[in-house]
Order: structure tokens, then sequence, then C-alpha cells
């Protein structure tokens, strides 16, 4: 039986694995950890043939030195983002990583849509209030998303399922990519454009690209400036793409009318814990949700069954193919 240490577990995430591993079956073990991987509980993973990690987990070569020494071969990522882990550092050590490059395109999408609906109609506040008695409807002017244009940033599979939802609204979809699917423009219907374009353009920005060097904060300072006055923007893609100082500026200059955002730049503290009986110490995160024109949510725009059903078999499929002595090509493998 091989035993796989997971990492940073949820509750969900034992229901789902549980449910879904045959032990008999998969030869395959599973021990749930509520830590994080890093340097201090790497050593928790002695006497396992792999570990199983998420977003959060650090995976830098300094820990994966360590694995190396506690003679673990084989890392499974439960998500579809990696640059939490030393990618070349794995491939330097021979340690085989796999992950999950796709759970539900449709839950992230359709999570971006609810964030703009909720935040331009301000279902939240609305909610509150009726709560407290108050039927009130001043400062819950919302607008029409017909005939308005939205801009697209990234177009992969979880853009293009954003882009066909949101056309059915009756708007005007301009978008960018480096690697143009001219295609699916054609099918789906919408434009591409240079990115300048899409900021001078967009009534409503949202954003679907991976973190990479030349997109971590693309949504700065600058790239603010030459964005139409009265803006939304969407993220659910990740934290980082943001500048969170320069977007708290232009909320507070109402450049920008509106945020949701699933992810933050540094949430690695807060996201997926309970800090309901805590004080906050992080001021940028405290001051971006104190504003009444933005709408945080918790990571959790992967969250729907159908995805966590995906993460499961996805996973244990990889712990097969990374197990197994003669592997076939995967291409869910990075190292």
């Amino acid at each position: 039986m091989k035993r796989v240490l997971v990492y940073d577990s949820k509750p969900y995430d034992h229901k789902s694995f549980t449910e879904h591993n045959n032990p008999r079956q998969t030869g395959v073990e599973f021990e749930f950890i509520k830590y994080r991987l890093d340097e201090k509980t790497v050593s928790l993973a002695k006497n396992f043939e792999a570990i199983c990690i998420f977003v959060h987990d650090c995976a830098n070569r300094e820990v994966l030195l360590k694995l190396k020494k506690l003679k673990i071969k084989l890392i499974i990522l439960r998500c579809a983002g990696f640059n939490n882990l030393d990618l070349s550092a794995a491939k330097e050590l021979g340690i085989k990583v796999f992950r999950v490059p796709e759970y539900s395109p449709n839950a992230v999408a359709e999570h971006a849509v609810a964030l703009l609906m909720a935040l331009n109609r301000k279902v939240y506040r609305s909610f509150r209030r009726v709560t407290e008695g108050n039927f009130s409807l001043d400062g819950l002017l919302g607008f029409d998303l017909f005939g308005k244009t939205v801009g697209l940033i990234g177009t992969g599979k979880i853009g293009k399922i954003f882009a066909r939802i949101i056309k059915g609204f009756g708007t005007e979809v301009i978008a960018f990519d480096r690697f143009p699917d001219e295609e699916a423009a054609q099918e789906i219907g919408f434009s591409y454009v240079n990115l300048e374009e899409v900021y001078r353009r967009s009534d409503v920005i949202s954003l679907h690209v991976p973190l990479l060097e030349e997109t971590n904060h693309m949504i700065n300072e600058n790239s603010i400036s030459q964005m139409k006055d009265g803006v939304t923007i969407i993220n659910t893609s990740r934290g980082k793409l943001i500048d969170t100082k320069a977007l708290v500026a232009a909320l507070k200059s109402r450049k920008i009318s509106g945020a949701g955002l699933d992810v933050y730049e540094d949430e690695d503290s807060y996201f997926f814990e309970d800090w309901s009986n805590k004080i906050m110490t992080d001021d940028v995160l405290a001051r971006l949700i104190s504003f009444n024109n933005v709408l945080v949510t918790s990571h959790q725009a992967f969250f729907t069954r159908e995805a966590l059903t995906k993460i499961a078999q996805t996973c244990l499929e990889n712990l097969r193919v990374g197990f197994s002595e003669d592997p076939k090509e995967n291409s869910n493998q990075l190292a």
C-alpha cells in the first residue's frame, strides 16, 4: 500500500478523496493533516511515498531538498497553478510532479459572473439591509450590463466560458490573449484587440490569466490610468495580477467603481481559515474589505461538487501514473 500525506487538508478534501478512493483497487492510502507544507512541517512526510499539496503550501528548493532526503519521489498538486513550487529544483532532484490542469472551468467562470452581478446590483448590501428591516433603495443603484463593453484578459477555457456567459447579457466582448483563439472568437462572438484597447474601452474587465513574470501586477497604477473612469474589475485568477495598493488608491479616487475579487495577493495567511475571532494584521486587506463597493470571496470560485470530484479523480489517476513502473505519457505531469 502506497501512503500519501495530504497537506493543508480541510473536511471537504477528506470527504471527497475518501469517497473516490478504494484502497484495495488503487493501492493508495491517504493521511490528512491540517498543516501546510513548509520547512517546519516537511518532516511530517517521513515514511510516506508521496505528498499531496494545495495552493498555499510552500515547495521551494529548501523544502524539496528535505523531501528528497525523506525519499519522497512524487508530489501531487490538487490545483492547476504551480507558482508555489520550484519546478526546476524538482526536475533537478528527480521528484515527479503532477497537477490537476482543470477541474471545473465552468465553476470559475460562473463565479466571476456571480461576483459581477452581486457587486453591480449591490445584492450583498441589500441582503444585510433587509435583515435589519431597512427596505430603502438609496445607495443600491446599479447599471444594465446590456450594451456595455466587457474586456476579457485571457481566453483559455475559463475565459472562453466567461465570454459565452457574459455575451448572453447583450454585451460587446473584447479580449486580449498572447495566443488568440480566432475560431472561438468567431463562434462565441468576441473580438481580439491589444491590451491598451481593453483598458481604454472596457466598462468591465475580467482577469483570466495565470500568474507569470509578465502578468505579475499587470493591473497597476499605470494600467489603471489607461482605463475608463468608473470601470469595474473582476479577478478570479491569481491575487498578484493586481497591485492591491494601486487598486485601493483607484477605489478611493473612484477611478474604479467596484472590484469583485476571489483572490488577494497576500491571501496565504487568511484565505481558507477562520479569522472571525482574531485581529486582522494585514492593513491593506482590512482597508480593501472596508469598501462598500468591493466584494471579496475567499478563493472559492473552484468550490463546487463537480470540481471536488474532478480533483479527487485526477489526483488518483496522477498517483496511479506516478507510481507506475512503466508510466505512459501524461499531460498532467510537470516534472
